[in-house]
């Protein structure tokens, strides 16, 4: 198995945008996606701040799972904005800068979930996927929620399309969870 596990489960990234919020519906379906893979044993990780971030990780607290939030000292004064870790970070890993931030989210994680997102998601999901494909980083899977990235994904399947033999583009956190199963299993504990 790739990337790093606590006490044998696998961690598993999701990156999204930092601007939904509760009861909206990417909100919602972060929580879930949080919430389903840890009941399934798995780590969830993200970066750490609002939005998709602090919905997965309140999803994941909620199920009783543990969460990593990977901060960035860029974001210390973003905007104006005094940005901290969210409450439901379990443990939070700080990187001075926004490319550290993203190669220890990569590389200590066995999958990835990509939902809506912006240019940060983009350059997220951007470097996971060249690090998969030109295996730079030991194969795992790219989960890509919904059709907000199908059209990208769809343009590289035409062209490189043993590029795509990493992505899963999925709807449901049963899905993710089912998928995930089969190529990185939670290790039982003890």
């Amino acid at each position: 198995m790739s990337g790093e596990s606590t006490n044998g489960r696998p961690i598993v990234c999701l990156f999204g945008s930092y601007s939904p919020r509760p009861g909206e519906p990417l909100w919602e379906q972060a929580y879930a996606i949080g919430h389903a893979l840890a009941r399934a044993g798995y780590v969830v990780a993200n970066g750490g701040y609002d939005g998709i971030m602090h919905a997965s990780a309140m999803g994941a607290r909620d199920a009783g799972g543990h969460t990593i939030g990977v901060t960035c000292a860029v974001f210390s004064n973003y905007r104006g904005k005094v940005l901290k870790a969210n409450p439901c970070i379990d443990r939070e890993i700080h990187h001075a800068d926004v490319l550290s931030r993203i190669q220890q989210m990569m590389t200590m994680s066995a999958a990835y979930v990509i939902l809506e997102g912006g240019t940060g998601t983009l350059s997220e999901f951007g470097l996971v996927w060249e690090y998969v494909c030109k295996g730079l980083i030991e194969p795992r899977p790219i989960f890509v929620v919904g059709e907000f990235w199908l059209p990208l994904v769809e343009v590289i399947r035409r062209v490189r399309p043993q590029h795509c033999e990493c992505i899963h583009v999925v709807n449901t956190p049963r899905s993710i969870v089912d998928l995930l199963s089969r190529e990185v299993p939670v290790q039982p504990v003890g």
